[in-house]
């Protein structure tokens, strides 16, 4: 899964637009839903009665569902990577595929079937053994029920027949060769669990704890915009974490969260998705306090309306008639500073967006050549938008044939003090080309963008390794099979020549012609102008040295820890000595081993409101 901006994780996948909904709507919809979990009490934020560890993060983002068949925010995606395995994981180091709950696989001399070795060792957290069936159960769903293919249905789009002829053995046969067969990053449910489910539309797997699974993390309890508990899984194949708590908690004012840090209150903060230079700069001074600045995997965008619609061409929404103009789209991009947006707003914490694929993935990372490139240039971006009809009037706007001025609408994240911060250059940047700009900053930003309503937004996504998914996002077979509904598309792009290649880079297993395919379609993005890379911002982010003693970061050299491709940060971290419940001076304590010892986690997002059953719609820090 990628990620939404805030990650597929692209999943974790992340874009960071938050969501508030009506709690009626939502209770509405759990009233009738099956639930795969048991009932327990509700836990508090106060001391472990037990001494046990807790590892308390602060983020900017809430959960859209629980559900890995609806989630798409880099939150939600992280919280299934630490509840369900994968058939494959990513190696913390580099990011090359290692075993996850299948141990081997190979394909047929023609690619067209592929056969996954099954470990024996997985077993569900309600006792059951975790097999082939299992998995095979979650892509038939995924394959015939299209509510359940809303997040991850891009996987299986080409998957032919999928069975489990032994527990150990899971056959998928293809229509078509698929180069992410090792990279399916869609997480395994206990089939025997969740085909009780009737509605994968509205069921969020939120209403009765806990969570049966087979991940690090067992889900125990959760309340929406508030928080969500998870417990080490001690059964976990792969070893139990040493912390025995775990808490995300939601703060809209990151400056709140900052000096939550400082007391002491949480143990790590990751940020809107990342921290402001300011606050970074503020604590890499204090006491007790890691700073963790490194590459990043998201990239930050300004997106355009091409005009909302569905995938057999009805039109909806009210975009900008404008922006169907290339030109006015390369004008917009070219009156933009991007070296004023890196060093006066991300200060330094980011380097200046080119391509759609960050350079953190050096493979599918693309410029565009020089006499493609959109540079800062003003004045040729008034002389684009007069070519296009839209002249300036004597009191300097600029107009259409119509004699109605040229005003655009931004959707901005409320949280991100980066949208809030580049909407005012922009509104002085386009103002002087004679185009006037209303930032609208809301807490949820999904509403208007499902219905296409909108002009422009801040937008970006957390990449995976594999950037399938990413790119499969902007294909027409992503686009709302009804207007206004939840969709995988991003932005309703749905270009002929861009599918062509997708399908060519899906089918490549050459990885160097696959990754020319990759450069080739998004220098096929980059042309069209819908969406405009402007940054690709570091991973900023800080922890407490006196409550964690190591964690992993991933790549492990110099990567991020919230949002990883993984479960790494989180399995691996290790309480510092003489914190409650952690080990002791001499380094000991905890569970025995390399590994990792026991624990629960607690996710709180607070804010109001329930959420809607529906999955909605986030930004680049959403999926994985």
């Amino acid at each position: 899964m990628v990620t939404r901006f805030p990650p597929r994780s692209p999943r974790p996948r992340g874009r960071l637009r938050l969501l508030l909904a009506s709690g009626a709507a939502a209770l509405a919809l759990a009233a009738g839903s099956v639930v795969p979990g048991n009932p327990v009490g509700h836990a508090t934020q106060e001391a472990r009665a037990d001494g046990g560890t807790t590892l308390t993060v602060a983020v900017a983002q809430s959960v859209d569902s629980l559900s890995p068949f609806l989630a798409q925010r880099l939150l939600s995606t992280s919280i299934h990577r630490l509840m369900y395995d994968y058939l494959t994981n990513y190696d913390a180091k580099d990011s090359h595929t290692i075993p996850g709950l299948a141990t081997a696989w190979e394909s047929s001399a023609d690619k067209l079937t592929w056969t996954y070795t099954i470990r024996s060792d997985s077993k569900w957290s309600d006792g059951q053994r975790a097999t082939a069936e299992d998995a095979a159960w979650t892509f038939n769903k995924m394959m015939t029920d299209e509510a359940a293919a809303t997040s991850n249905g891009s996987f299986v789009g080409n998957f032919k027949k999928v069975t489990a002829p032994s527990p150990d053995k899971l056959v998928i046969e293809l229509k078509q060769p698929q180069a992410t067969m090792t990279a399916l990053d869609v997480p395994i449910v206990p089939k025997h669990v969740w085909e009780k489910v009737s509605d994968f539309s509205k069921f969020n797997n939120d209403t009765a704890f806990p969570i049966v699974g087979n991940g690090p993390f067992i889900l125990t309890d959760y309340k929406v915009d508030s928080y969500v508990k998870l417990k080490a899984n001690k059964d976990f194949w792969r070893g139990a974490p040493k912390f025995d708590e775990l808490v995300f908690r939601y703060y809209k004012d990151q400056d709140a969260a900052v000096a939550a840090l400082r007391k002491g209150e949480v143990s790590f903060v990751a940020g809107s998705p990342s921290l402001t230079p300011a606050q970074a700069t503020a604590l890499e001074s204090a006491e007790n306090i890691k700073v963790n600045n490194a590459p990043g995997r998201r990239f930050y965008a300004l997106a355009t309306n091409p005009g909302a619609r569905t995938k057999d061409g009805e039109k909806f929404g009210d975009g900008h008639p404008a922006l169907l103009d290339q030109k006015v789209r390369q004008a917009l991009f070219m009156a933009v500073d991007r070296t004023a947006v890196i060093d006066k707003v991300f200060r330094g914490y980011a380097v200046e967006g080119e391509g759609y694929i960050p350079p953190r993935y050096g493979s599918y990372f693309w410029k565009p050549s020089e006499g493609q490139k959109l540079a800062h240039d003003p004045a040729k971006a008034a002389a684009l938008l007069d070519e296009a009809g839209y002249k300036k009037n004597s009191a300097g706007k600029r107009t259409g044939e119509d004699g109605k001025p040229l005003d655009f609408r931004i959707l901005c994240h409320a949280t991100d003090p980066n949208d809030k911060a580049i909407g005012k250059y922009l509104q002085e940047w386009w103002g002087d080309l004679g185009i006037g700009l209303e930032v609208e900053c809301l807490d949820n930003v999904s509403d208007p963008w499902y219905s296409g309503e909108y002009d422009l937004a801040f937008d970006g996504w957390s990449v995976n390794p594999d950037p399938d998914f990413v790119l499969s996002i902007h294909t027409c077979a992503a686009l709302p099979s009804k207007a206004k509904e939840s969709a995988a598309t991003d932005n309703f792009i749905c270009d002929k020549r861009y599918d062509e290649l997708y399908a060519k880079q899906l089918a490549e297993y050459d990885p160097a012609k696959r990754a020319d395919l990759v450069k080739q379609m998004e220098s096929r993005l980059y042309d069209l102008g819908y969406m405009n890379v402007m940054a690709y911002p570091n991973a900023v982010e800080a922890y407490r040295t006196d409550q964690i003693q190591s964690i992993t970061t991933m790549p492990s050299d110099a990567g991020n820890i919230y949002g990883q491709d993984g479960y790494w940060s989180w399995w691996s971290a290790v309480p510092a000595a003489g914190a409650p419940g952690g080990p002791s001076g001499d380094g000991t304590g905890g569970s025995a081993g390399v590994l990792i010892g026991a624990g629960i986690a607690v996710v709180v997002l607070a804010g109001g409101g329930l959420l809607f059953a529906m999955r909605r719609r986030s930004t680049a820090e959403d999926r994985e």
